[in-house]
């Protein structure tokens, strides 16, 4: 995000420019030969465009019904699997990897899905175009750590993220997050609970048990042989 100078009869040193927050890192990685026909052809079935208008979640599926957004699904497993176990919600995924946007691709066409699409875009400039009170439920699961402090501003889970969340979430909508770094974990915690908007599910304790809707990642179950912890954190919007 940069400033911009103010009008004056005498010149203003220029603002310093802050780092806004993004959703994602772009990752190198090389997509199969099946992950790259998807891109071309399954796109224009499961796939949005990003444009500067609004986006009305009803063009999208043809219907109202609940919805639920996924942020950064990596190769998305957990929202093809949320997508197949609840037909009766419409699930909009957003990631900037495009290899993992093939595969789930790939995945909903092998199991006929209708109820998913797929945005391969920055997720903050994404919430902007939604309308308000629009999305029942948020995912993030297992967002960029940034593990050494300098980088902590990175974070994706920071106040002006979350307050893009809570606009967007109809009231007793729900978020969900999972993260396998504790430190991140205690930091979520403190910016949602310290945000008017939304209520912690599990109250005191903070934290959820892993709920059934969420698989476990190949990732998660190494992590688990290691004795690596995971904490799930669930919180309504108020």
């Amino acid at each position: 995000m940069t400033s911009d100078k103010t009008p004056s009869d005498s010149p203003t040193p220029e603002l310093p420019r802050h780092r806004s927050v993004r959703s994602f890192v772009l990752r190198t990685g090389r997509a199969t030969v099946a992950q790259q026909r998807a891109m071309t052809e399954l796109w224009p079935t499961y796939g949005v465009e990003f444009t500067n208008q609004t986006l009305d979640p009803l063009s999208l599926f043809g219907r109202d019904a609940p919805r639920m957004i996924e942020i950064g699904f990596g190769n998305g497993e957990a929202l093809l699997d949320f997508a197949q176990a609840n037909p009766q919600i419409d699930c909009l995924g957003i990631e900037v990897h495009r290899p993992g946007v093939g595969h789930l691709m790939l995945g909903a066409q092998s199991a006929s899905l209708t109820n998913l699409r797929v945005m391969c875009h920055d997720a903050v400039e994404v919430l902007k175009q939604l309308p308000d009170a629009s999305i029942s439920f948020v995912h993030v699961f297992f967002p960029d750590p940034w593990h050494k402090k300098r980088h902590h501003k990175r974070r994706l889970i920071q106040p002006p993220f979350v307050a893009l969340i809570a606009r967007v979430l109809k009231r007793d909508g729900l978020f969900r997050l999972a993260t396998d770094w504790e430190h991140y974990a205690l930091q979520m915690r403190e910016v949602l609970d310290a945000s008017a908007e939304f209520s912690n599910v599990a109250g005191e304790k903070g934290y959820i048990d892993r709920p059934a809707m969420r698989p476990l990642t190949r990732f998660e179950k190494r992590g688990h042989r290691l004795g690596h912890g995971v904490w799930d954190m669930e919180y309504r919007r108020t």
